[in-house]
């Protein structure tokens, strides 16, 4: 169980009288297998978690055994359900002061007996930031949060690297949304759901209307699915092989766009499917140099070899 998990699973518990696993398997976004492994790991860890069967069942904790919710301010509680932020995303948002006193509460309404288990945060420590990844210039989360919460719709000024110059754009946002360590804006712009780099807003302003999001959709709804489409919406397919002692690095690089074909390998090399947004994106194998061999389409080998032939020329 992941610790930001844990943290949800007793606040969901703490909060009502009894749950379904059904219900708290949706709240957290987990499998019921997942949640009933869960529930097992807390009964073994010593918590007094019970579930009873039948229509007027459901899993509860005995009153005063979770957390004391009570010594928290509202803010200290609004904080703490930022959920899967490490220390860094939460000083981006403002948030590290009170998140920071508001776990030291919680810390303080038990203390640990001598053959009690280490508590979690001193033994799991999280940092969501990518390696090598450098400090993000541009909108700040921390700037942008309250109109958010207000729910207003923001005018941006956005300066995307596939247009020629920065566009303005007004849009209705659903929130901030932080994926490998970088900030995105999820808003709609004219009714379509679009993620925005934060570091690629160059100016912003709030606009004196409410926000028109679509109906029964949420921040957490739409991230979704932009990030479902983003790992599938990959028209071309490239065709390659990939030397033995290459293809660890490129399922590294590639993630989910890698495909092997396990009935094609050899102890060469391996039979991938390589998927790409657009052609300007296989720049991405010359890193691989001759131990990516490309076989089709025949746009991308001639899009690689132009690409090489102007590098070589460069360094002519």
């Amino acid at each position: 169980m992941t610790p930001d998990r844990f943290f949800t699973l007793m606040l969901l518990l703490e909060s009502r009288d009894g749950a379904t696993t059904q219900e708290l398997a949706s709240a957290l976004g987990v499998s019921l297998r997942t949640i009933t492994r869960d529930l097992n790991w807390l009964r073994d860890a010593g918590l007094p978690v019970t579930a009873h069967r039948g229509r007027l069942g459901g899993v509860t904790m005995l009153p005063g055994s979770g957390l004391d919710l009570t010594r928290l301010t509202p803010g200290e509680r609004d904080h703490l359900s930022l959920i899967g932020l490490d220390e860094k995303q939460r000083a981006e948002l403002d948030a590290s002061v009170e998140s920071r006193r508001a776990l030291a509460k919680i810390a303080a309404t038990r203390s640990r007996r001598a053959d009690e288990l280490l508590p979690l945060t001193d033994v799991v420590h999280v940092d969501s930031r990518p390696w090598l990844h450098t400090r993000a210039s541009g909108t700040s989360p921390a700037s942008l949060l309250g109109s958010v919460r207000r729910g207003r719709q923001l005018r941006i000024v956005y300066d995307s690297p596939r247009e020629s110059c920065p566009r303005d754009l007004v849009v209705d946002p659903y929130g901030l949304f932080a994926k490998a360590g970088i900030w995105y804006l999820v808003a709609d712009c004219a009714r379509v759901p679009r993620m925005y780099r934060l570091e690629r807003i160059t100016t912003w302003k709030e606009v004196d209307q409410p926000r028109r999001i679509r109906a029964n959709q949420s921040l957490a709804t739409v991230a979704a699915a932009l990030v479902e489409q983003w790992a599938h919406n990959h028209p071309i397919e490239v065709s390659a092989t990939v030397d033995q002692a290459q293809i660890e690095r490129a399922q590294r690089i590639f993630g989910l766009r890698l495909v092997r074909d396990d009935d094609e390998e050899s102890a060469t090399g391996h039979k991938v499917t390589i998927r790409f947004q657009r052609l300007e994106d296989v720049r991405a194998l010359l890193p691989f140099g001759s131990a990516i061999t490309v076989h089709g389409p025949a746009e991308v080998t001639a899009h690689l070899r132009a690409l090489a032939t102007n590098l070589a020329h460069h360094y002519a």
